[in-house]
């Protein structure tokens, strides 16, 4: 009844890291956008953390998601931006990039709203996962 267009909206979604292993907020997981290379939007783009039941996960922090709308997030010393998901904080240099999640399965959703050409197309992929630690 309230879908989105896809012509509006996109999704990029996972419950799994690279090798194939559920996402387990006991791990930390980075997900670097090279420099220049965010999701291509014209409204805004996040990357959302939900849990096992595909709900937000409540944290101390209040912090579902990371994106656009967020001032405070640091980029790299090449430009890239890295952010990171776990139960526990990547440290307090990375925190501003910070995705808490619970110590147990979650997923990750990277969301376009108003997709440029690179979504739009197809042409635009999302980064790999890594395991940070």
């Amino acid at each position: 009844m309230f879908d989105n267009r896809p012509d509006d909206t996109q999704y990029f979604y996972t419950d799994f890291d690279p090798a194939g292993a559920a996402l387990d907020g006991m791990k930390t997981y980075a997900v670097t956008f090279p420099a220049g290379q965010e999701p291509p939007a014209n409204g805004f783009w996040s990357l959302t953390l939900y849990n096992e039941q595909h709900l937000f996960h409540a944290n101390e922090l209040g912090r579902y998601s990371l994106g656009t709308k967020n001032n405070g997030l640091q980029k790299n010393q090449d430009g890239s931006l890295t952010l990171y998901a776990g139960a526990t904080s990547p440290g307090a240099d990375k925190e501003s990039n910070w995705l808490p999640a619970p110590k147990g399965p979650f997923s990750l959703y990277i969301r376009a709203y108003w997709g440029k050409e690179g979504i739009a197309d197809g042409t635009w992929q999302p980064p790999k996962i890594e395991i940070a630690h």
